[in-house]
């Protein structure tokens, strides 16, 4: 079966950004001493709130730029400076650090309910993630496209669904040193994919055309 190199490379930034195993190391933190059945009730409830938003911001994104009055190409450029330095945090720093700040952290360890804040947002639902779903649906030509665009962002919130229901044992197989690989091989090809939405800005500039 032929895949569309656009909904490849769309499935690859969208995974990246929302990173599944970074969400699963920072989930098993956040839960550590929950009871089993309240973890999988938190990371059900927290990705069907972040898919909702990505999902929200994928297909309505455009609309809202251009109520604002900011052009595509613009958006592409930001939006790839942006996930340029996400890819920056995950090529250098430790699993789940790049995810939330301390003081995030330790919000997140006082007592109430954690499925919105910190993990719908900023965990798994973040800038990068929200800005790549705004840019990969940018770039469709068409409904088909646009829907398998949608498939792939959904495919990526299951994943993500299902590492953190599984987060012990992820863990276990992959260990400290795995998931940092895991991290730092996901900051390059989101290095490489934000530079290129930068350059796809750029190339459409008024003037360049001008």
């Amino acid at each position: 079966m032929h895949v569309p190199p656009s909904i490849l490379s769309s499935f690859v930034t969208l995974f990246v950004t929302i990173g599944p195993v970074e969400t699963a190391v920072v989930f098993a933190s956040l839960t550590a001493g929950i009871h089993r059945s309240k973890r999988r009730s938190l990371a059900l409830r927290s990705m069907a709130i972040a898919g909702f938003v990505l999902l929200l911001f994928a297909v309505g994104g455009a609309l809202v730029l251009s109520l604002l009055h900011v052009s595509l190409p613009a958006f592409r450029v930001a939006g790839g400076l942006l996930l340029f330095l996400q890819a920056l945090t995950l090529t250098f720093s430790s699993p789940g650090l790049s995810s939330i700040n301390e003081g995030e952290k330790h919000d997140a360890e006082q007592p109430g309910d954690i499925a919105v804040f910190p993990l719908a947002f900023p965990l798994i639902a973040g800038p990068g993630s929200l800005s790549a779903a705004v840019l990969v649906m940018g770039r469709t030509e068409g409904w088909i496209e646009a829907g398998g665009v949608i498939a792939m962002l959904l495919l990526c919130v299951m994943l993500t669904l299902g590492a953190m229901r599984a987060a012990e044992r992820l863990i276990a197989v992959l260990g400290r040193t795995g998931a940092d690989v895991v991290s730092r091989v996901s900051g390059i090809l989101l290095a490489g994919l934000a530079v290129q939405f930068v350059f796809d800005g750029l190339a459409q500039a008024p003037f360049v055309h001008g």
